[in-house]
């Protein structure tokens, strides 16, 4: 059991870049890019949507013959015994049909822990606009026991909401993950809200971004870890598929709340949000 007072952990951020449609090729590659690391990983997370890619203009209405049930869809049995033979829990986005309701889709993020056991899935619960033609929202936000950490997941656009990360910080997560699908010119976005909403909460926070072009879309990359006092501890490029890996010390996140206590200052009853 990891905790906070004691505890280093491995995550990686396997950013990619995705061939829009082409399951196959993007488990290869997904694959290819776990099994080449040469140190050891406890917890690695792919991109949004990285199984058949983010750019939903160009999928279209395929996107709906491209869902998958979870856990019995090709893409969750793969990462399975993916995660299973490598001995790492994985974390990724894919594209969910909703059980026994056709036409209908999630944006949704699977947890399987290094068993190669399906902890639990989040569908994304704050659509970006262009999503509402595809996607249901979700309707919770869970933390997760993941191998010993409290993971909790936010995909994407949902870094520009801060309740979230309080509410998964409120329930104890150690590390949020954020599969995204960020687009050049929006890069600046990813690199505040990462570190902002780590240091606002004192925990880590893991961006993993799609990178290069998807049917005419270029997504900037630069996955990165920040820790509970804003820094990044390791960042990607902004042109190459890669994995970057970086250390985490859980004990920063006691450390960072006693030194600055901001939840036992948290009062939720006083926030209050009408239109």
């Amino acid at each position: 059991m990891v905790s906070e007072d004691k505890g280093r952990v491995r995550v990686a951020a396997v950013q990619m870049q995705c061939v829009l449609g082409d399951k196959a090729a993007n488990l290869e590659q997904a694959g290819m890019l776990l099994d080449g690391l040469d140190e050891r990983v406890d917890v690695a997370c792919l991109p949004e949507l990285f199984n058949v890619g983010y750019n939903l203009d160009a999928l279209g209405e395929a996107l709906f013959d491209l869902g998958e049930s979870i856990p019995d869809g090709e893409t969750t049995q793969y990462l399975l015994a993916l995660a299973r033979r490598l001995d790492m829990a994985v974390v990724a986005g894919v594209v969910e049909q909703a059980p026994g309701v056709t036409g209908v889709l999630y944006d949704t993020s699977v947890l399987i822990n290094r068993r190669g056991e399906l902890v639990g899935s989040y569908r994304k619960s704050h659509l970006y606009p262009a999503e509402y033609h595809f996607f249901r929202a979700g309707d919770s936000l869970p933390v997760f026991e993941l191998d010993g950490l409290r993971v909790g997941v936010a995909t994407c656009f949902e870094a520009a909401f801060p309740p979230i990360f309080s509410s998964l910080a409120l329930q104890g997560a150690q590390i949020v993950l954020n599969p995204s699908a960020v687009p050049v010119g929006y890069g600046h976005l990813q690199d505040v809200r990462t570190r902002a909403r780590a240091q606002d909460n004192q925990f880590f926070v893991i961006a993993v971004n799609h990178v290069g072009d998807e049917g005419g879309v270029v997504y900037c990359g630069r996955s990165q870890v920040a820790d509970p006092r804003g820094e990044v501890l390791a960042m990607a490029a902004d042109d190459a598929a890669e994995v970057v890996v970086a250390e985490v010390d859980l004990a920063l996140i006691r450390e960072q709340r006693l030194q600055e206590p901001v939840f036992r200052g948290f009062r939720p009853s006083l926030y209050q949000f009408s239109r």
